[in-house]
């Protein structure tokens, strides 16, 4: 089974996810990407190195750190950061290497390992089977001067601040937001972010002691969120997760605004700017076929990827767009990041409301969501599930039904050990049935 999932690495810390796997991933990168000519094979090779704040990410920094170092990598340790923060510093410092220990929206427990490329662009496929392959080869140690050397960047945070205050064109006074910061990455950064952009800030679930990351918090729970921007009059909720490459945004009355409703407002407000390159947004299989009409009927064509902000970034890179992202609110501005950015999207949603005058609810009303059902089908062989004709025939013929007034998504996830089944409709109760049937043949065709 390959190491590597759609994000990285990531898996139960100290059991899946050993301080020895991560000090052999360390090295088995470096001696690949050299061989590829990622990075410098004429002066030492530089890495940066970041993490949200889980317990298990001092461990797993310091092998990582140690695989680094050992095999003649100097490394720049920047602390707890943003995911998007190190893909940035990797490009602003020219750096050869970047490595983010984080398992994002995954519980506590759970953590992972991200590289990012010279430039801070993720891994492609092929070069992490590469990395995946050479795991404990043998090789030549550096010793002496040639070992890598480790320093702490202390600026790394006011840097990457700046990199995002420098992208608006409008000060934020006058708004009032709520940011849920999942008690994860961005529990420092973002509420200093939006204050400094003009904002009124409020945040909740901003206190990491290590165990609380994501719990009851963050882009996953949004239930503290809701209430507490009905409970203080903001005009705004902006909910992070763990490492903060995600935004989702409640409006004043408390009602969510998902990745599709955020990525409909910032491309028609791009469009009227003039600044929609292609007059085209990138989404995935999963965005709404509401954001899909909503689009159409504005003159925007929608290009679609599998799940997955790499899959969106290489569409984007591959056909000069600027912007794309998923429902789950990674959101990709390559105006400003070659990856998703929750901080960066947060703060060009409130420069849309600022600009325009306009309420979050006035803004979200250019889509009309269609009800959609996901059911997580746990306990079950999701390497099997594009084996099975019964499961494909049932999803054919539900297909056939709905017409253009619905569609079925079926996928095993690149992150976690179960199957996803979509299901959207012009109504929930043709959702929810449409959903029910195709997870019970999923849960008996793949036990």
């Amino acid at each position: 089974m390959a190491l590597f999932g759609t994000d990285g690495v990531r898996g139960l810390a100290n059991r899946a996810l050993t301080a020895e796997l991560a000090l052999d991933l360390a090295v088995s990168a470096a001696h690949i990407l050299a061989e590829v000519g990622a990075i410098s094979t004429t002066s030492r090779p530089k890495a940066i190195i970041g993490q949200d704040s889980r317990a298990s990410g001092e461990f797993l920094e310091a092998a990582v750190i140690a695989g680094l170092a050992s095999a003649g990598v100097d490394v720049y340790r920047v602390g707890v950061l943003p995911t998007p923060a190190i893909a940035h510093l990797v490009a602003e410092t020219g750096a050869d290497l970047g490595v983010m220990i984080s398992a994002s929206h995954n519980p506590m427990p759970d953590n992972g390992i991200k590289f990012f490329a010279k430039g801070g662009g993720k891994l492609d496929d092929a070069l992490e089977a590469k990395i995946e392959a050479r795991l404990k080869d043998s090789w030549d140690r550096p010793t002496g001067a040639d070992v890598g050397r480790v320093t702490v960047d202390e600026s790394a945070s006011e840097r990457y601040i700046f990199h995002l205050l420098s992208s608006l064109s409008t000060n934020l006074s006058g708004i009032k937001v709520v940011v849920d910061c999942a008690n994860g990455a961005s529990s420092r950064v973002a509420p200093k972010t939006y204050e400094r952009a003009g904002a009124e800030v409020i945040a909740i679930s901003a206190s990491p002691n290590g165990l609380n990351i994501n719990d009851g918090c963050g882009s996953t729970h949004l239930e503290n969120l809701k209430a507490k921007v009905i409970e203080v009059g903001a005009d705004l909720g902006i909910a992070h997760d763990g490492d903060a490459d995600r935004c989702l945004a409640v409006d004043a009355q408390g009602n969510e605004i998902d990745g599709d409703f955020i990525m409909a407002i910032l491309a028609t407000d791009l469009k009227q700017r003039g600044a929609l390159t292609n007059e085209t947004v990138v989404g995935t299989v999963m965005s709404n076929l509401g954001f899909m009409k909503a689009m159409a009927e504005n003159g925007i064509t929608v290009e679609t990827t599998a799940v997955g902000d790499r899959y969106v970034l290489e569409k984007m890179l591959a056909d000069g767009h600027m912007l794309g992202g998923e429902q789950s609110g990674h959101i990709i501005m390559r105006h400003h990041a070659n990856t998703g950015d929750g901080l960066l999207t947060a703060l060009h949603l409130m420069q849309a409301m600022k600009s325009s005058g306009k309420s979050l609810a006035e803004l979200a009303s250019i889509m009309v969501r269609f009800p959609q059902v996901l059911i997580n089908v746990k306990d079950v062989k999701k390497e099997e599930l594009t084996e099975s004709s019964a499961i494909h025939s049932a999803i054919k013929a539900k297909s056939e039904d709905f017409g253009d007034k619905g569609r079925i998504l079926v996928r095993a996830s690149g992150t976690e050990a179960l199957v996803r089944v979509m299901v959207e409709a012009e109504s929930i109760k043709d959702a929810e049935e449409a959903a029910e049937e195709i997870a019970s043949l999923v849960r008996s065709e793949l036990s």
